[in-house]
This record gives C-alpha cells, structure tokens and sequence, in this order.
C-alpha cells in the first residue's frame, strides 16, 4: 500500500457517535493537527504522572505504561502522554474514579463496547489516562506496537510519514485523524506480531 492510499481508509465517525461515548460536551477540532517533534521529557512527565497516579490508587492500579507516539524515542508526536492504567474492572468506576477526580484527573470517554475503555485527562500536563480491565488484549497490542517501533527504525520512519501526511488535513475531530491511522498501524502490527512468533 502506498502512503497516499492511506488516505482512503479513514471512516469517520458521525458527530452523534462520538458524543455517545464523551462525558460532556465535545467541541469540534476543524483543524489540522500540530506534531511536536520528539521531546526526550516525555519519558519523564510520563514518570511523574505514573507516581501520582500510584500515589492515589495504590495497589488498584495493576499496571501503568506510557504507550502512544510519546512513549516512542525519536517519533514526532501531538504532545500528549498517554498512559495505559490497567484495573480489575474498568466497568466498576468507583474503585478508581473518585480518586483520580480527586487528584485533578476528568473523566472524558467512557466506551464499554470497546473493552470498556474509559479515559481521563490530566490535571495539569496535557494527558490522557485510558483504563482497562486486567487481560484485555487492546493492552498487549498497545505494548507490542510501542516495543516494535522502538526498535524498528523502517517502521518507525513509515509511521512518522503517514502522521505528518494526515496532520496537515483539516479534521473535524482529532479522533477522525486517529481512525485515519488505523490501516497503516494495523499493516506495521502485522509485521511486529510476525517476528514475535518467529523470535
């Protein structure tokens, strides 16, 4: 697939659809979207986030990853750190959510028909904590994707491309400019899940 056909394969969301899943009112972009080459503080604000997220959660969260385009060295980015926060039940919010609200986190998007993913914004720093349940396989493939393309420079290179191809559309919705990825992330998944089974 050439990089322009990758283009094609955005299938937007209606304005209605990503309402259902928002926690208040969700303002359309219509912009194009501004990538930040990669900052080497990232890995550090992800690192003072986890601490507070531990700090007010404690044993609750399971696991706490830095995952995204941030989490990756060398990749350009929108300069948002997002963090996977992995708990027994994402469904069951008040043995998470009132401490994470209490500690400045918002809760924005709640999907439970995609493995319940629920996701906060950051206090202070401009974050986005997506919850899990524990076993989910979305998690492994958010962790599988990060580790190859911090080691797979060719992919890592295809990927900056069709980002900054896209960034410069005008979006209606930041999450239409992330559906727009979803070919070229699904074609480098298969390349990283091929070499683990063949490791």
């Amino acid at each position: 697939m050439s990089q322009g056909q990758y283009y094609l394969n955005a299938a937007c969301k209606s304005d209605e659809d990503l309402q259902k899943v928002t926690v208040g009112e969700r303002t359309p972009h219509h912009a194009p979207i501004i990538l930040h080459e990669y900052n080497p503080r990232w890995p550090a604000l992800f690192e003072r986030e986890a601490g507070r997220i531990r700090s007010v959660l404690g044993d609750t969260a399971l696991q706490i990853e830095h995952i995204g385009s941030t989490s990756v060295p060398g990749l350009c980015a929108k300069p948002i750190i997002d963090i996977v926060l992995v708990v027994d039940d994402a469904v069951d919010e008040m043995t998470y959510a009132p401490d994470l609200e209490q500690a400045g986190y918002t809760l924005r998007i709640r999907e439970p028909e995609w493995f319940e993913h629920r996701m906060f914004k950051g206090p202070d720093t401009d974050v986005h904590v997506h919850v899990f349940n524990k076993g989910v396989s979305e998690v492994e493939r958010m962790l599988t994707f990060r580790d190859w393309l911090r080691v797979d420079t060719s992919d890592r290179e295809l990927y900056a491309c069709v980002k900054r191809q896209l960034a410069q559309r005008k979006w209606r919705h930041v999450q239409h400019y992330a559906d727009a990825k979803d070919s070229v992330v699904q074609e480098i998944m298969e390349r990283a899940e091929d070499f683990g089974e063949n490791f």
